[in-house]
């Protein structure tokens, strides 16, 4: 049997938090992404409740250096990387559309386009 090594940026809540527990129920070995250390440790926590490996990495995906940390260090921990999952982003300042900046709509996008997946 192969079991899959997954990663996943923002993990720590909505679509991200909701892959990492399906990967996790089909046995995969899963590294998860955010920012916030405290709830990383405990989606963790829960992962390997439902038999999972997995590791939480901290890190932010509007810096490459971070994204590529993060698959330096899930490639150290499990030896390879099989699939990358990308659920890091942000709705933005909450507001009427009339009262976005250039500043807050391109905030929302730096979010989820600097990660990039390469072979």
């Amino acid at each position: 049997m192969n079991t899959q090594v997954v990663l996943i940026t923002g993990a720590l809540t909505g679509i991200g938090r909701a892959t990492a527990l399906a990967f996790a129920k089909e046995g995969s070995r899963i590294v998860i992404s955010g920012r916030r250390e405290e709830e990383g440790k405990k989606l963790v926590a829960e992962l390997r409740k439902l038999g999972a490996e997995a590791e939480f990495v901290s890190s932010d995906v509007r810096h490459e250096e971070d994204v590529r940390a993060l698959v330096d260090k899930t490639v150290a921990r499990f030896g390879r990387l099989d699939a990358a999952i990308n659920c890091a982003g942000t709705e933005g300042t909450p507001g009427l559309l009339t009262h976005q900046t250039a500043e807050t709509y391109a905030a929302t996008f730096d979010t989820t386009s600097s990660v990039r997946c390469s072979a």
